[in-house]
């Protein structure tokens, strides 16, 4: 197997980071990291955190979604002029529910290389642990702050047989599982917590039972929410095939 040790001239990497512990982060993804021209991060002082804990001292630029319109021409340029950069979130995947996805957007519309450095994902994991089907999956990110849209996006879900994840603050996820549970039932679902730290928890139920354990300890922590989607036939997940997924 090959394996490039030096980033690529004109080349975009989305790096993948710790969602919580620093051990997660791949060799990989260090060397990148201390390598590139220009690391563009959401936020630059907790990017500049992970690079001091790592011996790492390279350029950094915010990227963040108050800024992305007037920062992404900038970082195409850079890129056709022949600089390496990586792009980080604060923690996991770059472009999975935050800005990142607005300079690969760019950096594809210009025939710029992109290439993903994988790492920690909080969906992935809370998805792993859910106990409930892998085969077919939607992840849904935040759902709207205000009911009416919450409610009218959950309406949209009620159907979908994949099963159903969402990202959740802890002030609102009360209502989050309130209005889950009035349009789509007393479904199986999990609720995980401060995934890869010292006091992660998952919790498995129904969205009643779990609400009845958010209302006996105040939630806090960042949350992901694993719902079951909506009852299949007896087929039992597989597809058409009989073909199983690893």
């Amino acid at each position: 197997m090959s394996e490039s040790t030096e980033p690529r001239p004109g080349t975009l990497y989305l790096v993948g980071t710790p969602i919580g512990n620093v051990g997660d982060l791949s060799p990989r993804a260090e060397r990148i990291l201390g390598s590139v021209d220009l690391i563009a991060a959401e936020d630059t002082r907790h990017t500049q955190g992970l690079l001091a804990r790592l011996g790492i001292k390279r350029p950094l630029v915010s990227y963040h979604d108050h800024n992305k319109d007037a920062r992404t021409p900038a970082l195409i340029d850079k890129l056709k002029a022949g600089a390496s950069v990586a792009i980080v979130s604060d923690a996991g995947s770059p472009g999975i529910s935050d800005p990142a996805f607005t300079l690969v957007r760019a950096a594809v519309q210009d025939g710029v290389p992109v290439v993903p450095i994988p790492g920690p994902s909080s969906v992935l994991c809370a998805l792993e642990v859910s106990g409930l089907p892998t085969d077919r999956f939607a992840f849904e990110g935040f759902l709207p702050r205000r009911a009416s849209r919450r409610r009218a996006r959950i309406e949209e879900l009620r159907d979908d047989p994949r099963t159903l994840i969402f990202f959740e603050a802890p002030h609102r996820l009360r209502s989050a599982l309130d209005d889950l549970r009035a349009v789509l039932g007393d479904r199986p679902a999990s609720i995980s917590r401060e995934l890869t730290k010292r006091f992660e928890e998952t919790r498995h139920g129904t969205l009643d039972s779990l609400r009845a354990w958010i209302e006996s300890a105040p939630p806090r922590g960042e949350f992901v929410l694993v719902v079951g989607g909506a009852p299949r036939d007896a087929a039992g997940g597989r597809d058409e095939d009989g073909g199983e997924g690893g």
